[in-house]
């Protein structure tokens, strides 16, 4: 009955896909202004990760042709996929930190300061930052809620390709 309600109307679908993202991505710049937290460099990259969910979902729920709105489907199961894979590893950062833990440069300066193929492993391997919890909501850090909704979006990403792709 659910996978029927998700694959009966997948504009409406990824529309509400696309303004959930938004929604998080709202409270993640609550979070950063009104109380406070700092971002860390894997947070940053999920923070991407989930602009390019929202970008390709709304971009997907623009028209009906299934050409189109399967082509942008793709591209955010993809980048679902990504974000999950940044939450996990921060995540197991966070149940296993590193002996030595130290403050990493932030994002941007990585970028600016250094050749995209030496600042990528960088952000990737996650700083003393990474593995701070500042924030639980039911025992779950940012980082294993956002692990969950990449999920959540990749799955229902999935069924939507694979149940409509067939008609």
């Amino acid at each position: 009955m659910l996978l029927n309600a998700i694959a009966g109307a997948p504009r409406r679908t990824l529309a509400l896909m696309s303004a959930v993202c938004v929604a998080m991505l709202a409270f993640g710049m609550y979070l950063q202004h009104v109380v406070g937290l700092e971002p860390c460099p894997m947070c940053i990259v999920q923070r991407y990760a989930l602009i390019g969910v929202a970008v390709c979902a709304g971009l997907a729920s623009a028209r009906a042709q299934k050409g189109w709105w399967m082509s942008w489907g793709v591209l955010a199961l993809g980048l679902a996929g990504f974000g999950a894979f940044t939450a996990a590893r921060q995540s197991w950062l966070q149940w296993f930190p590193p002996e030595v833990a130290t403050c990493g440069r932030d994002f941007y300066g990585m970028i600016e300061n250094y050749s995209l193929s030496r600042a990528i492993p960088m952000i990737f391997r996650g700083s003393g930052d990474c593995t701070a919890i500042d924030w639980t909501f039911l025992g779950g850090s940012i980082a294993n809620w956002s692990f969950l909704w990449f999920t959540l979006f990749g799955l229902v990403l999935l069924v939507l390709l694979l149940r409509r792709g067939q008609v």
